[in-house]
């Protein structure tokens, strides 16, 4: 008694990787029933770890979240822990439960059972938690007036929703398509749709293109979309351009005969004495002198008088021109510059 079935002679060596029937009663095992769950944002979810075989009465239970390389403590010491404290609790022995989840919930948790009253000891699952969070209003950025012809790049971007959401764009409350030339719809149209980055790029808008614009973001967990916008698409008008430009050239032609008939009829002639610079009177000793108006206005004529080389120029102050084709303008009126002739 006591001794162990006798070795049969010849048998084929026990595989060490195939355990007999029965061998692991005793051992500790666990499992889930759903171990990639998926919920919205500030909603609950339950982590599912079952315990399936066990000799250990009370085993020890730990949670651990792994995120971004890093692992912390969930559950530990019979109490919940780190970022879960006050929103989870464990349900019956090894599951949990998490309240009001948020984005930064998204992350692996591993159950890790310990039962010292096993054969085999330890067990572990991993449960990956997706939280998803619906898309805010995204921001459109659109041109207000595009020529005829032109490119036009119309964006819309958003940052909150998670997964990533995908990009549509409207155009008077009706869908646009991916690629323009897909759709005989919009064969007077030569856009491109990026519905991943949520640009909708026009290669030569056309005056069809005009119209209120907006922007819809999407993913799992809903959309949301920008303000209409409105989009302008103008014809240049070229004649308008061509006129304004005779326009100015007449109003400078005019100006320019105006100062030729001015400086004709003697308006801008230089007071000389016998040809000869102007020379203010010496101060006579002991006398205060005060210069009248005439001396100061042929004072300011010689400093503003210039000489190049052999030719003299004369610069008048902006306010004395301004104020002699005021003049010439109330004395001889349009019949100077009508004709172009002024009278000697």
């Amino acid at each position: 008694m006591g001794e162990g079935p006798p070795e049969v002679q010849g048998a084929r060596p026990r595989d060490p990787g195939v355990l007999p029937v029965g061998c692991l009663t005793g051992a500790v095992n666990l499992k889930s029933s759903n171990r990639t769950p998926v919920v919205q944002e500030f909603e609950s979810v339950e982590l599912s770890c079952i315990i399936t075989d066990s000799q250990t009465t009370d085993p020890r239970i730990e949670w651990k979240k792994i995120q971004d390389d890093q692992t912390t403590y969930v559950f530990f010491d019979n109490r919940i822990q780190g970022d879960l404290a006050g929103r989870a609790e464990l349900l019956g022995k090894t599951s949990l439960r998490i309240w009001n989840v948020t984005r930064t919930d998204s992350a692996l948790y591993r159950c890790e059972v310990v039962a010292r009253n096993d054969r085999k000891e330890i067990d572990e699952i991993v449960i990956e938690l997706t939280v998803q969070v619906k898309p805010v209003s995204p921001v459109c950025r659109v041109p207000k007036a595009v020529p005829v012809g032109k490119t036009a790049t119309l964006h819309c971007q958003e940052s909150e929703g998670y997964p990533r959401p995908h990009y549509s764009w409207y155009r008077n409350d009706v869908p646009l398509p991916t690629d323009s030339r897909a759709n005989p719809r919009f064969r007077n149209s030569s856009f491109l749709l990026n519905s991943e980055t949520g640009t909708l790029v026009f290669s030569a808008v056309h005056k069809e293109d005009s119209g209120q614009y907006y922007c819809i973001a999407s993913n799992d967990a809903g959309s949301a979309r920008c303000e209409e916008q409105q989009m302008e698409v103008y014809d240049l008008n070229v004649g308008g351009i061509v006129g304004g430009i005779l326009v100015v050239l007449a109003v400078l032609a005019l100006i320019t005969v105006g100062i030729c008939c001015a400086y004709r009829r003697g308006y801008f002639v230089n007071n000389k004495q016998n040809g000869e610079s102007y020379k203010s009177p010496g101060k006579p000793d002991g006398v205060n002198y005060i210069r009248t108006d005439e001396e100061v206005r042929r004072g300011m004529r010689q400093q503003s008088r210039r000489h190049l080389g052999n030719l003299e120029i004369e610069v008048f102050p902006a306010e004395q021109v301004m104020a002699v084709l005021g003049q010439f303008v109330h004395t001889s009126g349009v019949r100077c510059a009508g004709s172009r002739r002024c009278p000697s």
